[in-house]
């Protein structure tokens, strides 16, 4: 499965609670989030548009960095 890396612009707990809450409405995905430097990693065998999407729900920017 494809491991998505995208940059989200997340300041604080509630930011990266709203990426884990879009996320989790998501079927069969697994996903990190690193808080400091703003990434979320996603593995999942979604096109990376629908992610990117289903991100974009939370109200931050959003850009993908490709697949790691």
């Amino acid at each position: 499965m494809p491991k998505h890396e995208f940059e989200v612009a997340m300041t604080c707990e509630g930011c990266s609670g709203a990426v884990t809450r879009v996320l989790n409405k998501l079927e069969g995905v697994t996903f990190e989030i690193d808080l400091p430097q703003k990434l979320v990693w996603i593995e999942s065998d979604k096109d990376a548009e629908v992610l990117m999407q289903t991100l974009q729900k939370c109200g931050k920017e959003v850009k993908y960095n490709g697949t790691k």
